[in-house]
């Protein structure tokens, strides 16, 4: 009872605040306007984020049983919408944003989140720091670069922690599984002003908070005492953020299109995964119904690992690895000629 009311909260509060924040958007500027390689024709409110955000922390805050459990992820949840918000109001150059991203992930290890795989002392602690703050920046920036498509980023966002749920009500982690659906119930209020013709877009805000906070959910929760198996789970979950970042990265720097981090971030390409599968004759809604089917495929290869074997671990990441190699071969035989 408490989980659907926590929810109902999240949702109705996200999905009634959207119309006065789009006239809000519209009244500071907060818009994303047409031009270069964007398609929309028309200024589109950025503000799908500040609805999310809003909706979240309401139902967080009136129904979370142990919030000293959700403190550390909604505290860099909160500082990196701001990040977003401040770069959707007035553009931040890359560098300045990279360093912050990385200042807020080591703020988040600070206070106990992190990546623990290694055996402790001077080497695993950088280890797992280093790690942990590529995890949280790179799927902050993935889901960013994934929001390229009407209701892609925030409907890969549900499905993910719509897995990630389950797992963690299977084992017993009840305060991290509300958190879960409250967030994905505040971006399911969201979904439907993103694919309506009165569009309102995530933002840099929205975006970045759905995935660093995926991210934080993954490291804040317990998926197994082997270490495959930890690193498995969210792994196989965010496998089609983490493919797109891998293969994109992949491409442009054996097209010579960039040649570091900042570069990377800076480009402005359509080459993700959602746009060649435009490329390759895939309708809008058709490459994210794709998208969705893997994610959700991925999720239940999760969920099957979920009972701590490595042996099963490993199979699953092979098979993960052989599907999306599968794809990269069809893209890159299929496409006419590497998008500009």
């Amino acid at each position: 009872m408490v989980t659907f009311f926590a929810c109902a909260v999240a949702f109705l509060f996200s999905f009634c605040s959207m119309p006065f924040l789009r006239r809000l958007a519209w009244r500071i500027k907060l818009l994303d306007f047409p031009g270069g390689r964007k398609v929309h024709k028309n200024p589109t409110p950025l503000i799908g984020g500040v609805a999310i955000y809003l909706g979240l922390c309401v139902a967080v805050f009136f129904n979370s049983p142990d919030f000293s459990k959700i403190f550390p992820i909604l505290s860099g949840a909160t500082l990196i919408f701001i990040l977003g918000l401040i770069n959707d109001l007035r553009e931040i150059k890359a560098q300045v944003r990279f360093i912050c991203q990385v200042l807020i992930s080591l703020f988040v290890i600070t206070m106990g989140l992190r990546i623990s795989s290694f055996p402790p002392g001077i080497i695993g602690d950088s280890l797992e720091v280093i790690i942990t703050v590529v995890w949280l920046v790179g799927l902050a920036n993935a889901f960013n670069y994934l929001d390229g498509l009407d209701g892609l980023a925030a409907g890969s966002g549900i499905i993910n922690l719509f897995f990630l749920a389950i797992i963690l009500n299977n084992t017993a982690q009840y305060p991290l599984k509300l958190f879960a659906l409250v967030f994905a119930s505040a971006i399911l209020g969201f979904l439907p002003y993103n694919l309506g013709k009165k569009k309102i877009f995530l933002g840099e805000s929205g975006s970045t908070l759905i995935g660093f906070t995926l991210a934080s959910v993954s490291l804040a929760g317990y998926w197994g005492s082997e270490n495959i198996v930890k690193i498995s789970i969210p792994v196989l979950i965010l496998g089609v953020p983490i493919f797109d970042m891998v293969f994109t990265t992949i491409m442009r720097l054996s097209e010579g299109k960039v040649k570091g981090i900042i570069e990377w971030m800076q480009y402005g390409g359509r080459d993700h995964f959602h746009h060649r599968l435009v490329d390759l004759g895939f309708k809008p809604y058709g490459a994210v119904l794709f998208i969705y089917f893997i994610t959700c495929a991925l999720g239940i290869s999760a969920i099957i690992i979920n009972d701590n074997l490595p042996f099963d671990a490993i199979m699953s990441l092979i098979q993960a690895a052989m599907i999306f190699a599968i794809i990269a071969a069809l893209i890159i035989v299929g496409k006419g000629k590497a998008p500009v």
